[in-house]
């Protein structure tokens, strides 16, 4: 699928085929080039196949300031590998070889992106970033009100921007979000950074009706989902479900060969968990 050829993106495109058949997106995290430079496309596959609907690619960052721990030593431990923005681009063109639907969206910070159009030219990020088949952004440190050209830009790419809710966003916020955001929207479900505190899905169900009044992209919630039982109580609310913290876990120090197993078996557990959950919303 050629970006000329696209009349919606592959993130609307995968979340109205979800919506019509009744079903919750599961969306992984990982970060580039962990814990191998060379295992993410592998392990991408094996991701889609286990039942993810679209994957987030996080780009390693030396000062990940909504990160925690966990992902933390992840980037280090990428970036010490070698493992850069370029790098990162030439992960996701290697993955469309074999795989022209599944939505990638990368995570990350301003920085990284920055770096790229001051060494490459202004425009390199998103011109690259379309041309090796990504599909979403979701820059951290980017509030709405501080990236509108960038917006545009990725726009014009067909590029979805994606931004982050909390709960301590008020009703104006999210009506920002609402207007800047294409793709889907991320609620963080806890106050902090990633893996950090207990998950309260009765909150997290007070929240999601509060953000549709201001967003009519779907939402998805992360941080805290650890299993399939946190899983379906976020799924029964949310129409996406984003777990990082937990497979970065799983995957710390594993050999090359138990990778892609290890998270394969991980996610279609949580697959089948939110496949039993009720049709709709």
């Amino acid at each position: 699928m050629s970006r000329d050829n696209m009349s919606t993106s592959r993130i609307a495109a995968t979340f109205e085929a979800l919506r019509k058949e009744g079903r919750k997106a599961l969306i992984p995290y990982v970060t580039a080039g962990f814990p191998q430079a060379d295992v993410t496309p592998e392990l991408m596959h094996g991701m889609v196949a286990a039942g993810a609907d679209v994957i987030e690619l996080g780009v390693p960052f030396s000062d990940p300031m909504a990160d925690g721990p966990v992902i933390q030593k992840a980037g280090e431990a990428a970036l010490a590998l070698g493992v850069v923005l370029k790098k990162v681009l030439a992960m996701v063109a290697e993955f469309r070889r074999q795989d022209a639907r599944t939505p990638v969206v990368l995570m990350g910070y301003a920085n990284p992106i920055e770096r790229y159009d001051l060494r490459d030219g202004a425009g390199a990020f998103i011109r690259d970033a379309a041309a090796a088949g990504v599909d979403g952004v979701l820059v951290v440190d980017y509030p709405p009100e501080e990236c509108v050209q960038f917006a545009a830009d990725l726009k014009a790419a067909g590029i979805d921007l994606i931004f982050l809710l909390a709960p301590t966003s008020t009703d104006q916020r999210m009506a920002e979000v609402g207007r800047a955001a294409t793709g889907y929207v991320y609620y963080v479900a806890l106050k902090g950074v990633t893996g950090a505190g207990n998950l309260d899905t009765e909150a997290v169900a007070r929240m999601i009706p509060r953000i549709r009044d201001h967003v009519s992209l779907p939402v998805g919630v992360g941080f805290g989902i650890r299993d399939a039982a946190s899983a379906m109580a976020i799924g029964a609310s949310a129409d996406a479900v984003v777990i990082g913290t937990r497979i970065i876990q799983l995957i710390d120090g594993q050999p090359r060969e138990a990778v892609v197993p290890i998270v394969a078996a991980f996610l279609g557990e949580i697959r089948r968990a939110l496949d039993t959950l009720p049709s709709g919303r």
